[in-house]
């Protein structure tokens, strides 16, 4: 089997590398993913889909259908990117999309315009391998995760897939891992601290306190791991009320729930601007409504939960067994995340929807949100070939009584 799938994974090399630098030299930031989404559309198409369409969200959806109803694993990567000038100054352009010294460059290369590429040939390269599929595959391109918190796979997995009758028993992300087996992350919450009085002399001077209390500006927890940054007041005056607004974005640990850490900023902040006079303290999460691509808007509350599996679940051993029988790199880990702002939808899959999920991608993650921004394309390449064993070890039909002759 594995011989079937390295052979036809060989013969893809080419046509992958040519989709990923049309991925990559297609601008796609985050609620703009219309030109890219018509590429990802036209490629699943082109490669014998079974079904392909795009939802309400604008998410492209591929679906290779199996001999049963289930199980099912869903392969999601996300279309949108930062910003250029998010990532700083770049030395070449951030769409030139060029190859070079064994590396593909370019905006979205390792977050995740490499993994949409590597994931859709995934698709392709388990139908030309003729291995027959007992449960279903999805792939997912989806929208606004950079920008949106997920809200392009939220989207997907309330209304899309339930349409079609299909749920995922397991997940694979194509964020990026440089081909380690990743199972969980941090998270992380943004809020506002609202200090309100008719009084304008309290409030400052509350707000003043807050931020002094507090700490102004970034704090790290681990070396280069961001844990805490806190902004400047912005100040404003509504129906006679002087008001002060400081944002906090705050990590996430696993052993943290989002309604502790509210509780807990609360009592300081309140605590910090008590001296100043009688002044009205509330933290809030901070949310905001985001118009898609399509058209379609959505509230969305900037918060991205903790999330870890088992390193023994199921999952993750049927993918430890796969890589090694496919005579891939087996190297189990976390994201780090070193900076605040950055997440997976694997918080929106594992803690809200319940389907264990893993991540194993091309990039490397210290390229997400960097200049200069590149995918290594041995990495790249080798990514089909790893998904697809693990996919068929979770719904193919087993062909291990094969013999040699046969495969």
């Amino acid at each position: 089997m594995y011989r079937i799938l390295k052979d036809r994974n060989a013969a893809l090399n080419e046509a992958l590398i040519g989709f990923a630098q049309q991925l990559i030299s297609t601008p796609s930031p985050s609620l703009g993913e219309a030109a890219v989404a018509g590429l990802v559309e036209r490629k699943m198409r082109e490669l014998g889909y079974e079904k392909v369409f795009r939802d309400e969200a604008g998410n492209v959806v591929g679906l290779l259908l199996g001999r049963e109803a289930g199980p099912t694993v869903l392969l999601n990567c996300h279309m949108d990117t930062v910003s250029p000038e998010a990532d700083g100054k770049w030395s070449r352009s951030p769409h030139t999309a060029q190859v070079d010294g064994g590396r593909l460059y370019g905006l979205g290369a390792a977050d995740c315009k490499g993994g949409v590429a590597a994931h859709v040939y995934t698709g392709a390269l388990l139908k030309r391998s003729l291995l027959p599929l007992r449960g279903n595959l999805i792939v997912a391109a989806t929208v606004a995760e950079e920008n949106g918190r997920s809200v392009g796979v939220r989207a997907l997995l309330e209304k899309t897939l339930p349409g079609l009758d299909l749920k995922p028993d397991h997940a694979i992300l194509g964020e990026p891992t440089a081909l380690g087996l990743y199972y969980g992350h941090d998270g992380w919450v943004e809020l506002d601290i609202c200090v309100e009085s008719a009084n304008p002399f309290d409030v400052d001077d509350a707000a003043t306190a807050i931020v002094n209390d507090f700490g102004a500006g970034r704090m790290s927890d681990q070396g280069d791991v961001e844990s805490f940054v806190l902004d400047q007041p912005r100040f404003h005056n509504v129906d006679g009320l002087r008001k002060a607004t400081i944002g906090v974005t705050r990590r996430l640990r696993p052993a943290e729930s989002i309604g502790d850490v509210l509780q807990q900023l609360q009592h300081n902040a309140a605590l910090a601007a008590q001296p100043s006079g009688a002044v009205a303290v509330e933290v809030l999460i901070r949310q905001e409504n985001q118009r898609l691509y399509t058209g379609t808007t959505t509230l969305v509350r900037h918060v991205t939960n903790a999330w870890a599996i088992d390193p023994f679940d199921r999952l993750m051993e049927r993918s430890r067994q796969a890589l090694s029988a496919a005579d891939c790199e087996v190297r189990p880990g976390k994201w780090q995340l070193g900076r605040l702002g950055m997440g997976t939808a694997g918080s929106l899959l594992v803690s809200e929807f319940a389907v264990p999920t893993i991540g194993y991608g091309p990039g490397d993650e210290t390229m997400a949100h960097a200049r200069d921004e590149y995918v290594q394309v041995d990495k790249l390449l080798e990514t089909p070939y790893g998904t697809a064993a693990i996919v068929h070890s979770l719904i193919g039909v087993p062909v291990c009584g094969w013999t040699s002759d046969e495969i």
